[in-house]
């Protein structure tokens, strides 16, 4: 199939599309505005649901309702907005409802900025919301991986029943490239959701979906049970990309738009002679973390590289037991690192090779 030149808030919608999605609830925020633009001009074509909500708590909540009936439904917003949805995700998460929410990231806290940022990802993999949850997240590196991902975004949702996030960056919502497309099924069948609360045409009992437990030890066996789901996911859904790491002295750590100019910076380190790996998590939740512990000898020097300042840190420490010393570089506020900022701080740490 020939490639096309698509912007990548655009591509993660249409692959939505043609991964069944039919129903979108948002509102509209920079800069992932296009996603919901997107969605507005294609769903009614197709029998679709487009919904322009009055905010993102009523968004979110109609995602809440659609996904309860069965539906592949999927919602996007970016920093801001995500934050307002948190309320509605616990809920969804507590009611084990699929659904495929999309944080296109801006620099924060508060408003922030319109610029690319990465410092959602304690909210995105430590919760966000009330009570013990998970959401599965996945990050892109690449317009076609906004592609890719979101259709395992609405395969993983259905399989394990939860909310799955992909979470990109401002620049990857708004720049170009060719991707292309898996053809549109169109006479697909997704799996009979026998839980979901559709109907029963008078042929079944009736399905509820709820998260209230009015009863404390009720409500411990089912998050007890749903844990079980958790243990599972984390044993079979790590994904990651390693490069160069066997011989590496220096692992350089990073996902998103930031592994791209890691990769440069590790070519060009690799030039000058040092021994620079590169891991890429494109799982953030569950964090690929037996990449990292076989690395784990004491002697390799791990190096993360962020647009926040630093919050993947913890992760990396964690996965190698500490064993290793974890150094970390990041811009903050919308800034994006460069190649050669990246590179100085290898020489930095390094001993001053070049």
């Amino acid at each position: 199939m020939a490639k096309v030149l698509v912007k990548g808030n655009e591509a993660l919608a249409e692959a939505a599309i043609r991964s069944g999605c039919k129903l979108f609830f948002g509102y509209p925020i920079t800069p992932q505005t296009e996603v919901s633009a997107y969605m507005a001009k294609k769903l009614p074509k197709i029998g679709g649901c487009f919904l322009q909500a009055e905010s993102e708590v009523s968004a979110i909540n109609m995602v809440y309702g659609a996904g309860g009936s069965g539906k592949r439904v999927m919602t996007s917003s970016s920093s801001p907005g995500i934050s307002l949805k948190q309320e509605g995700i616990s809920y969804i998460a507590g009611a084990d409802v699929p659904c495929v929410i999309v944080n296109i990231v801006r620099g924060g806290p508060g408003l922030g900025g319109i610029q690319p940022a990465q410092s959602d990802y304690f909210q995105a993999v430590k919760g966000g919301g009330h009570g013990d949850y998970h959401l599965i997240v996945l990050a892109p590196s690449s317009i076609q991986e906004m592609v890719d991902l979101t259709s395992l975004a609405f395969n993983l949702a259905d399989e394990y029943r939860m909310p799955v996030m992909i979470m990109g960056d401002g620049m990857l919502g708004q720049m170009m490239e060719p991707v292309e497309f898996p053809e549109e099924d169109e006479g697909a069948v997704y799996a009979e959701k026998g839980w979901a609360a559709n109907g029963t045409k008078m042929e079944r009992k009736h399905n509820i979906i709820n998260s209230l437990y009015i009863e404390a030890k009720e409500l411990e066996d089912t998050i007890l049970e749903r844990q079980k789901k958790y243990d599972v996911i984390v044993k079979n859904e790590p994904r990651c990309e390693e490069m160069n790491t066997e011989d590496a002295d220096i692992i350089l750590v990073a996902y998103g738009t930031t592994a791209r100019i890691a990769k440069t910076a590790m070519m060009k380190a690799r030039e000058k002679g040092i021994k620079v790996g590169l891991i890429r998590p494109i799982t953030l939740w569950p964090f690929p973390t037996e990449n990292f512990k076989k690395h784990a000898d004491g002697k390799k020097k791990f190096l993360c590289v962020e647009m926040s300042m630093g919050q993947m840190v913890e992760d990396v420490k964690l996965a190698i037991d500490c064993k290793n010393s974890v150094d970390f570089f990041g811009r903050t506020g919308g800034i994006v690192p460069t190649p050669n900022e990246i590179l100085n701080k290898i020489d930095e740490i390094s001993g001053g090779a070049f």
